[in-house]
């Protein structure tokens, strides 16, 4: 129950803040952990440099092959961490604290968002506030749920620096109290076209983590095997964080966040479908042009270019992780700008 004087609406509050706090924590966390990785990584590089040096004054091997085959075996080796079991996977302390919290913080969040459905009376995720509570808690739930089969925990950092800046900006820019729910929200499409959507930014998020990190290992991948650039001593110079050393390759990463954006694209295609069907029951139409409609569109459109580019035009690299960032910058751009300044049949920001 309650304390005295506190509704479940203000206790979901709290519960929110709290959520927040942890996912701080754990963004701290997971931070110490890449720059363990870091330290260790540089330790590797020490080695195999050595490595070079007698390679470099041997007949049979060249220094440019032992880098080659160095930065291959590091590829395999981040390869097999990333798809390796459970129980079989390396076992970095601050990753597992980052982890641990990240559940934590996972826990008070669908507390806060249940208690502000039941607040409500209904499903949390009819204004900007409860859309942003219900979001960040989907990303969290399929990071979660991901790493029972891939390896995600360099991601961390990542997810629960994103997902705590937009929740706590939420709960500072988007809070409002319940109120009831305008006509054209009280129908069943609410609780599916929504969540839906909800559910594939989540894995375009995913996506847009794994693209962003794509296009760090794709300048460091280049910089080590062309050795562009030497310091004084003969050594290429550093082409980004060391932690990225023990990552996978940028064609892993690549690969990992298409199949995430494919998932993602799936359930926003719904979400158009659904929408269209909504609209037809609410407004007499499927289709109108309004804002919220386009620009929904114009996501769908982005991502099915990139998929396409992806799969026929041969379009990789870097050119395909652009693609994977600007379509989840549409989808931000819909959530807050569109939503705020606007205007449409789909004003349900819930902000005056």
């Amino acid at each position: 129950m309650p304390a005295p004087g506190l509704s479940l609406e203000d206790v979901s509050f709290l519960l929110v803040w709290t959520a927040v706090a942890i996912y701080a924590l754990a963004f701290i966390a997971y931070a110490i952990d890449l720059a363990r990785r870091s330290d260790l990584a540089v330790k590797a590089k020490d080695a195999a440099r050595d490595r070079e040096l007698v390679a470099a004054g041997g007949a049979a091997v060249t220094a440019e092959t032992a880098r080659y085959t160095d930065v291959r075996a590091q590829e395999a080796a981040a390869l097999a961490d990333l798809e390796a079991p459970l129980g079989q996977r390396k076992r970095y302390l601050w990753a597992r604290i980052g982890t641990s919290l990240t559940v934590l913080g996972f826990l008070f969040h669908v507390g806060g968002d249940v208690l502000r459905g039941i607040a409500a009376g209904r499903v949390p995720w009819a204004n900007n506030y409860e859309f942003a509570l219900t979001g960040t808690m989907l990303i969290v739930a399929v990071f979660l749920v991901v790493l029972f089969r891939y390896d995600l925990r360099f991601l961390g950092s990542f997810i629960t620096g994103l997902v705590a800046v937009f929740l706590g900006g939420a709960a500072l820019a988007f809070h409002v109290d319940v109120t009831p729910l305008a006509d054209p929200l009280k129908s069943v499409w609410l609780v599916i076209h929504v969540f839906v959507a909800s559910l594939s930014t989540a894995f375009f998020a995913l996506a847009f983590a794994l693209s962003v990190l794509q296009l760090l290992q794709h300048r460091r991948e280049w910089a080590a095997l062309a050795a562009v650039g030497t310091d004084e001593e003969g050594a290429p110079r550093r082409s980004g964080p060391s932690f990225l050393r023990t990552l996978p390759s940028a064609e892993a990463l690549e690969s990992l966040a298409y199949r995430f954006a494919i998932i993602g694209f799936i359930f926003w295609t719904f979400t158009l479908i659904a929408g269209s069907i909504w609209a037809n029951d609410a407004w007499g139409r499927y289709w109108g042009f309004d804002t919220k409609e386009v620009w929904t569109f114009v996501i769908w459109v982005l991502y099915a270019g990139y998929i396409h580019a992806r799969a026929t035009r041969g379009w990789r690299g870097a050119r395909s992780a652009w693609l994977s960032i600007v379509g989840f910058s549409a989808v931000i751009f819909n959530f807050v700008v569109v939503n705020m300044f606007f205007k449409g049949l789909h004003a349900y920001s819930g902000l005056s």
